[in-house]
């Protein structure tokens, strides 16, 4: 093609004389939309709360190996497995957890039950909200641990005495939760349900149980720690049986490796009873969109 040749094509495109090839679009036009920056948490790893105590556990391994953790003051990982087999080989173990989970599981369900229960006459009728919720604000000043002499004069130092104490730690985060959420139902659901008619006990089950249910998750996440720990408590006092009470023998003998084992089987008790108050959360409120979702 002749130079007139190639004038008269340029002509022909409107292309500015010299121009041979198509004009190409600003390398700024070309370039895609910048990604939204999200502000939320991301999904969380379902095995990221492993995180934390696997640092502690290495943090204590290090400190063993290198003798920078005395071995009369806390023994090392490898001697607390150890004597973890020897407890479990002899059968003291598993009969002294047995014993506890079933103190904790009693005081749980009674603690859980009553705090329900007094968390809807209160919730849901002003009359009970004068009379339960003073009586909740105060014991609240009170700690469970100042009742136990209290306790102790109307039920005994036995097994009545230790499941009433778990029950009453257990009872107060489950009412307070519970009887919050309650009480922070927003009023169109409670318009709607009297515009549409709804009995009492419709409305109980179709607009306060589901819209209380998120506030007494949370607290049963506390009530299940209140319980363990109370039930810490409560098996050092004349207890025969139990891991407090595997503890307190080990302490009197100087055993700080069976201590250790029994302070261990608490925290996986209260991480694994956690974890499934969790799951049990997580799976019933797959309808709420949070933060961390």
């Amino acid at each position: 093609m002749n130079a007139q040749s190639r004038t008269a094509l340029a002509t022909a495109l409107e292309l500015p004389r010299g121009v041979r090839e198509p004009l190409e679009l600003p390398a700024a036009a070309s370039k895609p939309a910048p990604a939204r920056r999200r502000l939320g948490i991301p999904a969380a790893d379902p095995l990221g709360w492993l995180l934390g105590p696997a640092l502690l556990v290495l943090v204590w391994t290090v400190g063993s190996m290198t003798g920078v953790i005395d071995a009369r003051i806390l023994p090392a990982p490898w001697v607390t497995v150890s004597t973890a087999i020897d407890l479990l080989r002899e059968g003291r173990l598993q009969a002294n957890l047995l014993i506890s989970a079933w103190r904790a599981a009693q005081g749980l369900a009674f603690g859980v039950a009553a705090g329900v229960i007094v968390a809807l006459i209160a919730g849901l009728s002003l009359s009970g909200g004068y009379v339960f919720d003073g009586l909740v604000q105060v014991k609240r000043s009170i700690p469970t641990l100042a009742l136990i002499p209290l306790v102790i004069l109307w039920f005994g130092i036995g097994e009545t005495m230790k499941v009433t104490v778990i029950a009453i730690s257990v009872f107060i985060p489950i009412y307070l939760n519970t009887h919050t959420a309650l009480r922070g139902i927003e009023t169109r659901y409670v318009e709607l349900a009297e515009t549409l008619g709804l009995s009492r006990w419709a409305f109980i089950r179709q607009v306060v149980l589901p819209g209380a249910l998120p506030g007494f998750l949370l607290g049963l996440r506390f009530a299940v720690m209140a319980a363990w720990l109370a039930l810490v408590v409560v098996e050092q006092l004349n207890a025969t049986s139990g891991i407090g009470y595997m503890i307190n023998l080990a302490r009197t003998y100087a055993q700080s490796d069976v201590i250790v084992v029994g302070l261990v089987v608490y925290a996986l008790l209260g991480l694994s009873s956690d974890l499934a108050v969790r799951t049990l959360e997580a799976r019933t409120l797959t309808w709420r969109r949070t933060f961390a979702k």
